[in-house]
């Protein structure tokens, strides 16, 4: 008995083609985000330049180029240029930012592989974390004055408890697989703890020096409240007593722009130091 013939298969070219799957949100979104701002920014221009909006409240963006302008030549409250007043807001913001990684990875780490650590630590974070700068504000100034160490430390306690929770959060990333096969190699703990748990918690870590830094420019505002002669918050503070409502756009602007370009720095530390993060 012969076997029956065959089928032929289906032609090749009559099977649709398949979409390759992509992750939700890849891709780059550039384009969108360059359209937006253009539109905004027209919508900006399309309000002041028609009046719908009067100047006190709105200025028009050539009103704010003005002031940028001279703000960077020092022709405004206090004769002071804008170059100043951004190096020493960056010398508080970035020291206090610098202060707080260097105590709170170790603490957040510490949080997460003992449990003596997260009983002490944990509650104080937990506590403080929801508060405004500006609830303990005065206690600052009470217990260390109006110099430069009140205004580092309200903006390093901003900065800590991201800091630490984050890494906390990323000590959990390391299976359990992971530690048991460099215990099984002999590793002792501290030896898991720096080639297993702090590598799978250094993506979560960043994440959370990106959450800090912004917390920090934040808390700039209040800090430079206490007795601040120079610093872009205070700048911006002295306009809004004279009703210079372009160079608090403008000082609005430029605090923006600089922690926007430290964020992207930080993502490319982030892709350069934790390559992998995404990809298991």
């Amino acid at each position: 008995m012969t076997p029956p013939p065959a089928r032929p298969g289906p032609d090749p070219a009559s099977v649709p083609a398949v979409v390759p799957f992509r992750l939700p949100g890849a891709g780059s979104s550039r384009a969108i985000g360059l359209g937006c701002t253009a539109v905004l920014l027209a919508l900006w221009w399309l309000v002041t330049s028609r009046g719908w909006v009067p100047a006190l409240f709105l200025p028009a963006p050539a009103a704010v180029g003005n002031a940028l302008a001279d703000a960077w030549h020092g022709r405004i409250q206090g004769g002071r240029p804008l170059l100043e007043h951004l190096q020493w807001s960056a010398l508080r913001v970035f020291g206090a930012f610098a202060l707080a990684v260097l105590t709170a990875v170790p603490v957040g780490i510490a949080m997460g592989v003992s449990r003596i650590a997260r009983g002490v630590f944990d509650p104080p974070i937990e506590f403080y974390r929801p508060l405004p700068p500006l609830a303990y504000l005065p206690l600052i100034v009470i217990w260390f004055g109006i110099d430069e160490t009140a205004k580092i430390l309200l903006i390093y306690l901003a900065c800590f408890a991201p800091i630490a929770l984050a890494a906390k959060a990323g000590v959990r990333s390391a299976s359990i697989e992971q530690i048991n096969a460099a215990a099984s190699l002999g590793a002792s703990r501290a030896q898991v703890v720096r080639h297993v748990v702090i590598p799978a918690a250094l993506p979560e870590i960043l994440v959370g020096l990106r959450i800090a830094i912004g917390f920090g420019w934040t808390t700039l505002v209040a800090a430079e409240m206490v007795a601040a002669t120079v610093g872009v918050g205070q700048m911006v503070l002295n306009a809004s007593n004279f009703l210079r409502t372009d160079l608090v756009v403008m000082g609005i602007i430029v605090i923006g722009l600089v922690a926007w370009g430290f964020d992207l720095l930080m993502r490319w530390a982030e892709e350069r130091l934790a390559p992998w993060r995404g990809r298991g």
